[in-house]
């Protein structure tokens, strides 16, 4: 079995950068795949083009498009909303970069339509001061129809009057619960527009995937979410509707496992969140809103604040363990440059008593005593750092302590947001 997988998965609530990796490693792949989520990811890439920064915000698409050679691939486990879809395509043809021919997309992936967007509404709007936090791109809706099995797959396609039924009884079934008017014989036209594109990068894409890796291609998966918002692992029910965890890249793409080679967690040198839901480490204070400006940290889909920590061994080693990572890429380390003083959360306690555990239960991770440690910060731009050695020494020891208490190896080290700001450790 060729071993030519690697998988790059975010390891704490998501937004840690994963795709400034995916972006720097996949020009040397045939593949790029994505397994699961939707049009919440949100996969924020920076590239210099002619002298001139540009970003890319990268959705459903993988973020290796950018480099020539891999083709890109979107697995059975998203759920593909088709306009957001084609809208990033136009985007990219727009400045210069063409993906004709270059993107797959399974037959076997779920449609999300408008109207899941309008249930995911009603549907938190619902839950009052329990609100997940959803990003209200109905994606829970779809997976949800997913599961009841009457949703819509790209294969049902096909044959349009076969799709036009199931499209009417789907709808029809939420509109009986939800209630609501809307405009079908529109999403159905700009479907049957689209058909022709859609049906020409249709593909069975786990046929693909496992016969070029077994003739010595090599794939890249791009995660989405990350694994504390893990449908089955994450802080339920404040999650994705999804498994972005390891599983999901099997389930999600119908890779072969034998092949997988290495598989790399992205996580931030603090940590973040969007959304509700239990944070131990959070700053609700200046220093909070401090790393929050420093670090850019608003919702590249959502636009939303995302609420900003302290490291969290404890959570990050829980995501380790569930993903069996090889390395982990520590990303924003430079957002940290002007702190006297850093902390690092190094145990939970429990009813007085240190818990060797992530408690699944939320009201006990809401209880949750968290013990910090302290290390001095470095007070010096590492923007211009290329090489581990020329860190400044107190940046490098807490580096070190945060792979001392994760038991996983760090590689790579983020310290700014451009590719070549990118410090990687033999």
């Amino acid at each position: 079995m060729k071993n030519n997988l690697t998988v790059i998965l975010g390891a704490q609530w998501g937004d840690e950068g994963k795709g400034k990796l995916v972006d720097i490693l996949s020009e040397d792949f045939d593949y790029v795949a994505r397994a699961t989520g939707g049009a919440n990811a949100g996969h924020t890439v920076y590239v210099n083009i002619n002298g001139e920064t540009k970003k890319f915000i990268f959705h459903l698409m993988p973020s290796g498009v950018l480099h020539e050679k891999p083709i890109c691939v979107i697995g059975n486990g998203v759920v593909l909303h088709v306009p957001t879809f084609f809208k990033e395509i136009e985007n990219l043809n727009s400045q210069g970069i063409d993906v004709k021919n270059r993107v797959k997309v399974s037959d076997r992936i779920s449609l999300l339509f408008e109207y899941h967007k309008l249930i995911d509404g009603y549907q938190e709007d619902s839950k009052g001061q329990k609100k997940v936090g959803t990003t209200l791109r109905g994606i829970g809706p779809c997976y949800a129809d997913k599961i009841n099995r009457r949703g819509l797959r790209l294969c049902d396609l096909k044959n349009f009057e076969s799709f036009k039924e199931k499209y009417y009884a789907n709808l029809n079934w939420h509109q009986k619960v939800y209630g609501f008017e809307y405009d079908a014989i529109s999403e159905l036209n700009e479907y049957e527009k689209l058909r022709p594109q859609l049906l020409k990068m249709m593909e069975d894409t786990a046929s693909l995937l496992n016969r070029e890796i077994k003739n010595g291609k090599t794939v890249l998966m791009e995660g989405a979410n990350a694994a504390l918002l893990d449908i089955d692992h994450g802080t339920y029910p404040y999650v994705t509707s999804s498994n972005p965890t390891i599983g999901g890249v099997f389930t999600g793409t119908g890779m072969n496992p034998s092949y997988l080679g290495e598989s790399i967690g992205i996580a931030k040198a603090y940590i973040t969140r969007v959304g509700s839901g239990p944070f131990p480490t959070e700053l609700n204070n200046e220093l909070g809103d401090k790393i929050r400006e420093a670090g850019g940290e608003y919702g590249s889909t959502t636009g939303r604040p995302r609420r900003c920590g302290w490291f969290d061994s404890v959570l990050t080693k829980y995501s380790v363990m569930l993903n069996g990572f090889s390395s982990i890429n520590l990303t924003k380390l430079d957002v940290l440059d002007d702190l006297e003083e850093i902390k690092i959360a190094v145990s939970y306690s429990l009813d007085g008593k240190i818990i060797d555990r992530f408690p699944a239960s939320l009201e006990d991770l809401e209880r949750v005593q968290v013990e910090y440690e302290t290390l001095p910060g470095w007070n010096e731009s590492l923007n211009d750092v290329k090489f581990w050695d020329d860190l400044p020494e107190n940046a490098k020891n807490y580096v070190l302590r945060l792979e001392e208490l994760i038991d996983c190896k760090i590689k790579f080290v983020g310290v700014g947001m451009r590719r070549d700001q990118l410090i990687t450790r033999e």
